[in-house]
């Protein structure tokens, strides 16, 4: 399948420079580095969604908190 990307002219300088070097077209340096990061996704397990801690409590009513309290509970740099 035939795609178009658009790559920084410095990238790409350096990119036909490394192909002269290795003796490699542009074309296969830039599919080996499309396998790698394919095959990093399938090893690499999926993020979970972080899951806020909730604290049951055992109070009725309501804690109100600003950020200036906050402020004045935590010692920020």
């Amino acid at each position: 399948m035939r795609t178009t990307i658009d790559i920084p002219d410095e990238v790409y300088r350096k990119l036909k420079v490394k192909a002269a070097m290795e003796g490699e077209t542009v074309r296969e340096i830039v599919l080996r580095g499309i396998q790698r990061e394919l095959e990093l996704a399938e090893v690499q397990p999926a993020r979970k969604k972080f899951q806020i801690p909730v604290i049951p409590s055992t109070r009725k009513d309501k804690l109100v908190i600003d950020n200036e309290t906050i402020y004045d509970l935590i010692d920020f740099p």
